[in-house]
């Protein structure tokens, strides 16, 4: 038995794969997993991402068109996009949830790259 786990990054982004449970394809999914993760593990993953997301948005637009990228460039781009959502939580609200939102929840209808 091997102790070899499959590469779910490309390998110049392998120093990201601890942030796998954040490789999620669709809004509603990045937004939940916001809702249920601390400030410092958001923190953790903004830290990480936002050092790597100008590498990471150049290495995308110049190898990959977005509706043909293969299973590891497209879970980057996921990974990204959790960055992306917790960057108000992390830069502006100091928490989670939108302040004074209340219940108030959106829903995106169509993901551009699934």
């Amino acid at each position: 038995m091997s102790d070899t786990k499959e590469a779910l990054l490309p390998a110049e982004f392998a120093d990201l794969e601890r942030f796998s449970d954040w490789i999620l394809a669709t809004e509603p999914e990045r937004y939940a997993k916001r809702l249920t993760s601390s400030m410092e593990e958001m923190q953790d993953l903004y830290d990480a991402g936002t050092a790597r997301l100008e590498e990471v948005m150049v290495y995308l637009d110049a190898r990959f068109p977005l509706h043909d990228m293969p299973d590891d460039a497209k879970r980057l781009m996921h990974l990204m996009q959790s960055v992306v959502m917790v960057s108000f939580p992390v830069e502006v609200w100091k928490q989670p949830r939108v302040l004074d939102s209340g219940a108030a929840w959106v829903n995106i209808t169509k993901e551009p790259v699934v």
